[in-house]
């Protein structure tokens, strides 16, 4: 049982293995496959058939004409016989050897069992004697054997009814295999025409029928690329034709319907850069009247406590003014620093290094336990739209990692180079699932990050895991 199940799991096996040989080959070579193996598998059979069927006629053809032969040559020789004329009885096996092509030899014994006539130059081999019937026959016989010649039809015939003499002839299977072999190598190389034929057919069929398939797979390539303009050939008005014409309507329906996502998102696009523009000059704004109204404000304010200080003596009234007065100093630095945060002064007057290192100067203050290493390669002022944009993203990046990443280290590093701005901000906190954020649009801070980066053009990868988050920003200059 065991080897039972045994041959059968290795037979699975090995079909498995021919059907994905199988199927793994192209439609080309199976279709040449099948015709060749058709055609060879027909041609050798009706061969193989008519070879049969050619043989069993003609060595039966062969019987009847060796039997017809011996007794015409037995009613020949009976007076010639009784006339005891031995030469006259040669001449008529030799002319009967002549005249019937197949014939290899004929002898005549009389009624003592002695040979009176043969057709053989040297006497009658000893071999053949041996095979004649130790009695005389009194019914024709046929008999076969093999010699250097091939296969041996001998037919014996009595010479008279009840005599005791009689002829042997012996007919030869040469020429007929000759004929069958002749016949079998003709129908051979027809096959091999045909096969050729076949595969010529085959191959032009072939053609027609994947020469389409492989445009549609072209045409595939080209829109999985993003080029909606390919459309398939149409070659022919059948199956193929009717799918290459749903498939170019169907990359039709994809060009309108991208032309129109292309067309909504160039309008979000602006909408979404010129919200930003009025959200930074918003800012801009608010910053300056929170420097200029408010502060200046606070410190008139503080200057009226001085003047109030020196006109209103006492320790108590003293002791009131000066917490007055450093509420209104604490008061004037936030109004400052939220000013700065809105919109950096040094960013406008100084440009992305020096506002990156105010910025990171006031975030180590307000976030000590978190060390922050800055390299910030950029020594010449860059376009505004770009200098705004990466402050926002590695401000974003900054306040994410503080809040959210509970890492130790921070570090920035701003590089310009070949015509484009890159910019790593990197810490060692536990990370978070990138993917799993875009997905669920939780993360507003990386949402923004990503879109100021593409609206100038740039590209921002996030790499996170347990070791720590990075984020990779590029702009083109």
């Amino acid at each position: 049982m065991q080897r039972i199940i045994q041959l059968r799991r290795v037979f699975t096996q090995w079909l498995e293995e021919i059907l994905a040989a199988v199927s793994s080959v192209s439609v080309r070579t199976k279709i040449l496959g099948i015709v060749m193996a058709l055609t060879i598998t027909l041609g050798l059979g009706v061969t193989l058939q008519v070879r049969t069927v050619m043989t069993e006629t003609l060595i039966a053809e062969l019987d009847n004409t060796g039997h017809s032969v011996a007794r015409d040559l037995a009613m020949r020789s009976v007076t010639l016989l009784a006339a005891s004329d031995g030469r006259a009885l040669t001449a008529l096996l030799l002319e009967t050897l002549r005249n019937h092509p197949d014939t290899r030899y004929a002898f005549v014994f009389d009624a003592n069992a002695g040979v009176v006539a043969h057709t053989f130059t040297d006497g009658v081999p000893a071999e053949l004697l041996a095979l004649t019937p130790t009695r005389p026959p009194f019914h024709e016989a046929h008999l076969h054997y093999e010699n250097y010649e091939g296969q041996i039809h001998d037919f014996i015939q009595p010479i008279a009814q009840g005599a005791s003499a009689f002829v042997r002839l012996g007919m030869g299977e040469s020429r007929v295999q000759q004929i069958i072999d002749s016949t079998t190598r003709r129908m051979l190389l027809t096959t091999f025409y045909v096969a050729i034929a076949g595969v010529l057919a085959a191959t032009l069929l072939t053609w027609l029928l994947t020469r389409p398939i492989l445009d549609l797979v072209t045409t595939t390539n080209r829109v999985r690329q993003g080029d909606l303009t390919a459309r398939a050939p149409h070659w022919t008005d059948d199956e193929i034709g009717t799918l290459a014409n749903a498939f170019n309507g169907m990359i039709g329906e994809l060009e309108t319907s991208q032309q129109a996502v292309i067309e909504k998102e160039a309008a979000r696009s602006h909408l979404l850069s010129r919200l930003i523009e009025a959200q930074e000059e918003e800012r801009k704004r608010i910053a300056r009247d929170l420097h200029d109204d408010v502060g200046q404000a606070l410190t008139s304010a503080l200057v009226g406590i001085k003047m109030l200080e020196q006109s209103v003596p006492g320790p108590a009234a003293a002791a009131k003014i000066e917490a007055l007065r450093r509420v209104i100093n604490e008061t004037l630095t936030s109004v400052r620093l939220l000013s700065r945060q809105l919109r950096p002064s040094a960013l406008d007057d100084l440009g992305l290094a020096a506002a990156l290192e105010r910025y990171i100067s006031e975030f180590t203050s307000h976030y000590p336990t978190l060390t922050v290493d800055l390299h910030c390669g950029v020594t010449q002022r860059l376009p505004a739209t770009v200098e705004i944009s990466l402050y926002r993203i590695i401000q974003e990046a900054m306040t994410n990692v503080a809040r959210h990443s509970g890492a130790s280290t921070l570090s920035v590093l701003v590089t310009q180079r070949e015509g484009r701005i890159q910019a790593i901000i990197e810490d060692d906190g536990h990370g978070f699932d990138v993917n799993s954020a875009r997905r669920a649009g939780s993360s507003v801070g990386l949402h923004s990050m990503i879109e100021r980066s593409e609206l100038s053009g740039g590209k921002l990868d996030v790499e996170s895991n347990a070791d720590g988050t990075t984020v990779y920003v590029e702009i083109p200059l």
